[in-house]
């Protein structure tokens, strides 16, 4: 029998009736209401939380990526009538109990109306979990990219910008300002539709706040250089929040970069929000995401200065945030079971034979309305050196010799004269069966940003993260390739 939370949300008593947009940005971003109405930090017994979630039952899990998730959440119902979601690590997670409920506990002393706040853990033996309050409608992520009827309207997504930056803020007060992994899966929606981050990215993942989970495309330089987390950081983090909510897709920010360099606004804008936003508005959007996005950690903006920047332009302040959204009130978004698709389920096996099947059998049927550069050089030798290039990789790929296909598709790529996500695909496949993950993700990546709707592309990066052990951002790029494959398929 599974936890039914749909009547039970953790609202602890607190009013529906709050104060306006700009009354909050003068108080704590919840005040002192908030922090009375929740109860104080608790140690929750093992047994307590194996009857709140019926044994952890599979019928519970609310993970993003279900019981293939590292650490799994569950959605639980305390005997009081209280419904919360349990995130439960992995054995070898936190092999230092003392370590654990001390950070545990630091977290779990923050209260705040921005966040989903932490409201206790259980470390018995080796098990580790925590307590939260549960959000019943969804994440940023479904909202922004998987949305079914209609898509986030341009309001509410100035509004997620703003309760975003008043939590890091709130949390940069309380002395947390490292944030790990901060993505639109971190975002969650209360029963009354209000944006909420998620307390687990508050806690540390080890002793020295390095963090073990981020693709790539999306990490911080300093990051890339040192390995370790800084709330300058946690700021370039969200720069790349801003261009979720500009352009509806998860685009990486060089790609980002490069279009407002040469201005080209519109490109990243998403096309649904065509009529419905001026240029101001996303002009002074862009200009906020490209400070949050510079090289050099010293010249972005803290989490006060986004506040201030993100307050003067909310509209349809007094709307109420489930009209926004799009939901009843009190009322939460069914969870859709992920069901994988052939190509799906050959990524989750890491199965390159299947997939190299699935890549000759296509060919090159979905580069067509690729913008290609051909000019007169179509007639030059070095157009026609470039077509010998991809021919003789076709047939080493054919043959499944991944040393050749390799050099000779790279040798059509260093052609420039013509660009195909499927040359970047059967590379990212051949660099896959010579153990060169790194390479094939850099080429999964490279497709999806020729082709950002194709499914292929997100199928390929994650099988390369999986090969790199990043376990959590494999699962993401697999459920978006899921998503666009059925979203393809409809049309």
């Amino acid at each position: 029998m599974g936890v039914h939370c749909s009547k039970f949300f953790f609202c602890c008593g607190h009013s529906h009736l709050k104060p306006s947009l700009h009354d909050l940005s003068d108080l704590e971003n919840g005040g002192e209401n908030e922090k009375n109405a929740l109860p104080s930090f608790t140690e929750f017994s093992l047994d307590v939380l194996m009857i709140a979630t019926d044994g952890f039952s599979a019928e519970n899990i609310v993970s993003e990526h279900g019981e293939k998730a590292p650490n799994v959440v569950y959605k639980g119902l305390l005997q009081n009538g209280h419904c919360i979601a349990v995130k439960r690590f992995n054995r070898s997670a936190w092999p230092d109990s003392r370590q654990f409920l001390d950070e545990a506990k630091a977290v779990g002393n923050l209260r705040s109306e921005r966040l989903a706040n932490l409201l206790g853990c259980c470390c018995e033996g080796d098990q580790r979990l925590l307590v939260a309050e549960f959000m019943p409608n969804d994440t940023l992520a479904k909202h922004l990219f998987h949305w079914e009827s209609e898509p986030m309207k341009w309001a509410m997504r100035l509004r997620v910008a703003f309760y975003l930056a008043q939590a890091l803020e709130y949390c940069c007060s309380k002395g947390r300002a490292i944030y790990h992994d901060l993505n639109a899966y971190r975002i969650l929606f209360d029963q009354d539709g209000d944006p909420r981050l998620s307390c687990f990215g508050l806690m540390k993942n080890s002793r020295d706040g390095k963090s073990y989970s981020t693709n790539l495309a999306f990490t911080p330089p300093e990051y890339m250089r040192t390995g370790r987390v800084t709330a300058e950081s946690v700021v370039y983090s969200f720069g790349t929040m801003l261009l979720d909510l500009l352009s509806g897709k998860h685009i990486p920010p060089s790609h980002a970069l490069d279009l407002i360099r040469v201005k080209n606004f519109s490109t990243l804008m998403d096309s649904c929000l065509e009529g419905h936003i001026s240029n101001d508005d996303g002009t002074e959007l862009v200009r906020l995401a490209t400070r949050c996005l510079q090289y050099e950690a010293r010249e972005r903006p803290n989490a006060k200065s986004l506040v201030n920047s993100l307050i003067s332009i909310q509209k349809e302040t007094e709307v109420p945030f489930n009209l926004l959204l799009g939901i009843r009130h009190g009322t939460a978004t069914p969870q859709q079971p992920l069901l994988l698709t052939t190509t799906g389920e050959a990524c989750l096996r890491m199965d390159l034979t299947a997939l190299h099947e699935i890549l000759q059998k296509t060919g090159y049927k979905d580069d067509e309305g690729i913008a290609n550069e051909l000019s007169f050089q179509m007639w030059t030798n070095q157009m026609q050196e470039t077509l010998n290039s991809k021919q003789r990789g076709d047939a080493a790929f054919r043959a499944k010799d991944s040393v050749t296909a390799i050099e000779c598709y790279t040798q059509f790529n260093d052609g420039g004269t013509m660009v195909s996500p499927t040359i970047y695909a059967r590379r990212c496949l051949c660099y896959l069966m010579s153990d060169m993950a790194q390479e094939a993700l850099g080429d999964a990546m490279q497709a999806q940003v020729i082709s950002p709707e194709w499914p292929t592309a997100f199928y390929l990066q994650s099988v390369a993260l999986f090969s790199l052990g990043m376990e959590n951002d494999a699962q993401e790029a697999l459920k978006q390739a899921t998503k666009l494959e059925a979203k393809r398929s409809k049309n």
